[in-house]
């Protein structure tokens, strides 16, 4: 397998991309379609493999840029000119607003290929290190809760880059939501859960997002932060086997809106689920659920919400990965310290999430999580480890089981 590192982009320098482009750049270039899904939902990751952390296969590269007849024509349909600080126009995965690809493993050649300036910014394979190392536990700028999930780069609805145009905490209709013990940035949770990315983790909770021993720490099962809500059009999700109430109380969420890379083909980001309702209430119409509500809508999901099982169940306590608990697969060392008992509650391993993206196009993502028909028995969701995709290939929605967590 191609492991590829992706970085955040740097300002490019319009005359240094000029030089470039005169003197030949190489590149790594993807197959420059759009990836954006496919009709028939389900089908796994990226090849046949079934999993979702086997990445596409590379692009088909460049040697050179060739010569330039125009430094102002966009000869590769990428949007960028030589001019524009574009030092590859015949590769559509090179220009200032893709996102830098390091590769640190062989291909099916068994060579490492040669090592490319994706966003031209006159450095290869520049890797920028974490964001997120110094946030504290009570830190409610949602910019920074942004940076706790790895969404690293930031820009502006005037410039060329890729990265986070906006963040907010809302409510679950998207109206704001004032600050609260409901979200909490962790540099783990419990001495077994270990972040996914850098140094920090994005935690929301229908009562308290705190461990035993931090101030504003819930002692019960139930701590309400917020009261009744409003949801989205089309939730609750329906549960085919365990229909919701129609009503949700304590919802708390962190809103994004993306520009995503111009060599992007999707992106994937990590979460886990713990409730109290286990095992008393399961299949109960008042079960919380875990919302990643994607706009626009990829091919395949429910009214954009992007996670859910191989049934079409939501993130509930009915999900078909609830294997975190007293007699379940996984056990319940990883309820250890957190506030939920090892002996009475549950949650889900770490899951992976994948969606596919144009590349170059506005999404917003929406992580609600939310009480369903009460205000009790609270819930917590860990989010980590966003990532863009741009290694080439399809990219189809799915959610399952994270390959070897750390």
């Amino acid at each position: 397998m191609t492991e590829r590192r992706l970085a955040p982009p740097a300002p490019g320098v319009a005359a240094l991309a000029v030089l470039l482009v005169t003197l030949g750049c190489s590149a790594v270039g993807g197959s420059g379609g759009a990836g954006d899904g496919r009709e028939s939902p389900g089908i796994a990751g990226e090849d046949d493999s079934g999993g979702l952390d086997e990445p596409g296969g590379p692009g088909s590269g460049s040697d050179g840029a060739g010569p330039v007849t125009d430094p102002n024509a966009d000869s590769d349909g990428d949007g960028f000119t030589p001019a524009g600080g574009d030092c590859n126009d015949v590769d559509g995965n090179v220009n200032p607003g893709a996102i830098e690809v390091e590769i640190t493993e062989p291909d099916a050649s068994g060579q490492i290929p040669a090592p490319a300036d994706e966003d031209c910014d006159g450095a290869i394979d520049n890797v920028a290190p974490p964001c997120d190392d110094g946030l504290s536990l009570e830190d409610f700028d949602p910019a920074n809760g942004a940076r706790a999930i790895d969404l690293c780069a930031f820009a502006s609805r005037e410039d060329v880059r890729w990265g986070v145009l906006s963040a907010r905490y809302v409510r679950g209709d998207g109206s704001p939501a004032a600050r609260s013990p409901a979200v909490g940035l962790f540099d783990g949770f419990g001495p077994n859960v270990r972040v996914q990315g850098g140094a920090r983790l994005l935690a929301l909770s229908t009562g308290r997002a705190r461990l035993p021993d931090h101030p504003d720490a819930c002692w019960s099962e139930s701590c309400s932060s917020y009261g009744a809500g409003a949801a989205p059009p089309g939730f609750p999700q329906d549960n085919p086997d365990c229909p919701p109430s129609d009503f949700i109380n304590d919802d708390i969420g962190l809103e994004v809106v993306l520009r995503a890379p111009r060599n992007a083909t999707g992106y994937e980001f990590l979460f886990k689920f713990y409730t109290y309702e286990y095992p008393e209430w399961v299949c109960e119409d008042f079960n919380d659920q875990f919302v990643a509500l994607a706009t626009p809508a990829p091919p395949g999901s429910y009214s954009g919400n992007l996670s859910f099982d191989g049934e079409g169940r939501p993130v509930s306590v009915n999900i078909a990965f609830f294997d975190v608990c007293d007699g379940c697969p996984l056990g319940s060392g990883e309820l250890e310290g957190t506030g939920f008992s090892p002996r009475h509650d549950g949650g889900t391993r770490w899951l992976k999430t994948r969606a596919p993206v144009r590349g170059g196009e506005e999404i917003s993502l929406r992580f609600i999580l939310f009480d369903t028909g009460d205000d009790r028995f609270d819930s917590t969701a860990l989010i980590d480890g966003f990532r863009w995709i741009a290694t080439g290939g399809t990219v189809s929605l799915e959610t399952a089981p994270a390959v070897e967590p750390r």
